[in-house]
Order: C-alpha cells, then sequence, then structure tokens
C-alpha cells in the first residue's frame, strides 16, 4: 500500500468518525469527544486520590464543592436570587475539612455556622441601597437560595468526604463511584439506543424509561461484582446498593433538570465542555453519596 493510500484510508476514517461523533451529538445534545475525555481526567483523578494519599480527596472534593458553589450562586443571580458567593465558597471548604477531621458532627455545625455565615452576609450587604430593590420578599428569596447552595452543594458533596474517612470507606465510595458511572452510562446507551418513551417530558425530555431500564441492568451488574470483590459483602447486597444508586442518581439528575428549568439555562456553566458546569456532570453522585453513606452505616 502505498502512502497515498494509506493517508486516503485515514482521512476516510477519520471523516466516518466525525461525521458519527456529530450525529451522536446531535442527538444527546454533547460532544462525545469532549465528554469522554472530561469524564475520564476526572475519574482518574479520583481514584489515584483514593487509592494513594486520602487527603488529596479532601483537597480535590473540596476543591469541586467550592467551584460548584460559585456555578450555582451565579446560576442563581441569573434568575434574580442574589447570593453572596464569598461566604459560600468559605462555607464549601470548611464543612468539607470538618467532615474529614470531626465526622458527622463537625460537619452539621460547620454546615449550621456557614448558613448563618451566608446569612448574615447578607443582611449586612443590606446597607448598600442596590441590595435593598425588592424589600423583604427578595430578601426571602435571596435567602432561600443561599440554604439551597449549602443543602444541594455543600452538605452533599462533603459526605464522600465523611465516607472516605471511615475505615474502609475509600472502598465504599469508588464502589458507588463506580456504580453511578455505569448508571449514567447504562442509561445514556439504551436512551440513545432504544428510547421511545419518555420518563419525564416537562423535566428532562430525553431521559426515557428505556434508559433507566438500561442503567438498572448495568448498576445491578456492577454492584454485584463490587459487592463481593471490593466490599466484601454478600452478592444480595449488591443488588440492593445497585438498586439504591440507580434511583438517586435518576432523582438527582431530574432534580437538577428541574432547579435549571426553574432558573431558565441548559447547564450551570460552560467551564467544561461537553458536560456543561461540575455540578451538571455531579448532579447524579450528590444524592448517591448520601445512600452509600447511609447503606454504610447500616450494613459495613
Amino acid at each position: 500500500m502505498s502512502r497515498a493510500e494509506l493517508e486516503e484510508r485515514v482521512r476516510a476514517r477519520r471523516e466516518q468518525f466525525e461525521e458519527a461523533n456529530d450525529k451522536i451529538t446531535a442527538r444527546s445534545g454533547r460532544n462525545l469527544l469532549s465528554a469522554v475525555a472530561i469524564g475520564v481526567t476526572l475519574a482518574a483523578l479520583m481514584v489515584v486520590s483514593l487509592l494513594f494519599i486520602t487527603e488529596l480527596f479532601l483537597i480535590f472534593v473540596g476543591l469541586i464543592a467550592c467551584v460548584g458553589s460559585v456555578e450555582l450562586v451565579a446560576a442563581l443571580r441569573k434568575s434574580g436570587r442574589y447570593v453572596p458567593v464569598v461566604p459560600s465558597v468559605i462555607s464549601a471548604a470548611a464543612v468539607s475539612v470538618a467532615a474529614f477531621y470531626g465526622g458527622a458532627s463537625g460537619q452539621w455545625l460547620t454546615l449550621l455556622a456557614g448558613i448563618g455565615l451566608v446569612i448574615v452576609w447578607r443582611l449586612v450587604m443590606l446597607v448598600r441601597p442596590a441590595h435593598r430593590v425588592g424589600g423583604s420578599r427578595q430578601l426571602a428569596r435571596d435567602v432561600a437560595a443561599a440554604i439551597v447552595v449549602q443543602a444541594y452543594v455543600v452538605f452533599l458533596g462533603s459526605i464522600s468526604i465523611l465516607l472516605v474517612a471511615q475505615p474502609d470507606g475509600r472502598w465504599w465510595v469508588l464502589s458507588f463511584m463506580v456504580v453511578v458511572i455505569c448508571v449514567d452510562t447504562g442509561a445514556y446507551a439504551a436512551g440513545l439506543n432504544f428510547g421511545k418513551h419518555p420518563m419525564a417530558p416537562r423535566i428532562s425530555p430525553k431521559k426515557t424509561w428505556e434508559g433507566f431500564a438500561g442503567a438498572l441492568l448495568v448498576a445491578l451488574v456492577a454492584g454485584v461484582l463490587l459487592s463481593v470483590l471490593l466490599l466484601q459483602e454478600p452478592w444480595w447486597f449488591g443488588l440492593l446498593f445497585g438498586a439504591v444508586l440507580t434511583l438517586t442518581a435518576t432523582f438527582g439528575d431530574l432534580a437538577e433538570s428541574l432547579l435549571k428549568r426553574d432558573m431558565g439555562i441548559k447547564d450551570m456553566s460552560t467551564w467544561l465542555p461537553g458536560h456543561g458546569g461540575f455540578l451538571d456532570r455531579l448532579d447524579s453522585m450528590l444524592p448517591s453519596a448520601a445512600a452509600a453513606y447511609v447503606l454504610y452505616i447500616v450494613f459495613a
């Protein structure tokens, strides 16, 4: 084969791949190459931090919680809700550290202190006339939005840190993350190829019952394997593990879709090409971390 023929074949293959990628992008709304590259990078960083230096996991998740807080605060401002960003980030960092070193009690106390800090900060801002627009009704909306940021991003985000600090917690964190990734992948693949019946058309039009079935099937298989091989739990626990995480991951996806619909946006940000923002990538992880922690407390 001549060099010219080889180059022609490579060019043809590249065009076929790009055409297929464009079709998938049009159907899913995401750039496949960017999504896969970013997803693999984030997963690799997470696994390395879990397996070798747990403190790196604290730093990594703490940074994501801070960035996620900034994302949600910025999105809320676009919808007319003003949440001060500085105390929100301070709270995200503090709660992450408290969850790792102080356990559940430290997490809760720091979270309550963080909520208080954000509310007081917002009240102090009333000295400026620009922040008095809307009166008490606007203030109540802002305070409620601030609590949402703390509960959704800071609290749920810190639960994975709380779990990793427990005996053998790193394996539980790794396992629940793998199952959630399987849920997302199974739902994406099954929905893309077989999806016909919308699950919640008013909230997330592209999510289908066929995708949910695919997600559940993959999650059950992954749950059993991880339960037996990694968590040293019986096989039936793997079925429970996979089923619960399928429900929480799906709920998290729908909950964020509902939140974004309320704010009138498609993505939380554009910081991650192919994904949107960090919260768009972690919407299914956040409630699943809470479920995994409860299962750990009950069964481990």
